[in-house]
């Protein structure tokens, strides 16, 4: 082919590329996790969330049935998300195992900082309005909030071991205490907008902790 043979240039911008069904899916849990963890459920539309990602409404249930299947969807990505998170705190074998549970309160507070207060924890703002969610979500809310104390619960087990905890410490409800006492202090945070709550429930949860004596170690 000569030059003269060349097909001629298109002119204008360059064909915008078009975004797979994947991650069409991945933008709309993103934009609806940054907004249910403003809003909640019942407060956020399906039309602010698709202007945010720029999908049309008809293509949303290409992804998902329903906004049931939707709001579903999201607490598995967030359950997901939120494991990692506890998962490189509460292993960090690089800090004791009540040290870690701090760095993760730091790193929490950090967050919500970030944003100004205005994002809480969406498994927390779920279960504030659960009454008037779907009944599907009651059973994935539950199991999501037994993961996270599971996995503290490994933790605190781990601080018996190494003699942080007293031998007989009851991990599992100490775990459960945990969560139940820190959703409430991130909700107060948000209304106060100040990491005052958070620190003040992490630091009286931590001087609580059944500790080691000196006459159990002998």
């Amino acid at each position: 082919m000569t030059i003269s043979d060349s097909p001629p240039k298109r002119r204008g911008r360059p064909p915008k590329a078009r975004i797979s069904d994947e991650d069409s899916r991945a933008l709309l849990l993103r934009a609806g996790l940054e907004i249910l963890t403003e809003k909640g459920f019942s407060a956020s539309g399906l039309d602010e969330i698709l202007k945010r990602v720029g999908v049309p409404k008809g293509s949303f249930y290409h992804y998902f049935d329903s906004k049931e299947a939707f709001g579903l969807a999201l607490i598995e990505e967030y359950g997901r998300y939120f494991a990692a998170k506890l998962e490189r705190h509460f292993s960090n074998q690089a800090l004791p195992p009540l040290a870690r549970i701090q760095a993760f309160a730091d790193d929490a507070e950090q967050g919500m900082a970030r944003f100004e207060w205005r994002r809480g924890c969406l498994i927390g703002n779920l279960g504030q309005e659960v009454a008037a969610l779907p009944a599907s979500f009651r059973s994935l809310l539950q199991d999501t909030f037994g993961d996270w104390q599971k996995r503290l619960a490994i933790c605190l087990e781990q601080a018996v071991e190494v003699g942080e905890l007293a031998l007989h410490t009851d991990c599992q409800a100490l775990a459960s205490w945990f969560w139940t006492g820190w959703e409430g202090a991130v909700l107060q945070a948000r209304l106060q907008e100040s990491s005052a709550p958070l620190q003040q429930f992490v630091s009286l949860y931590l001087q609580a902790l059944p500790r080691q004596t000196l006459q159990a170690e002998q």
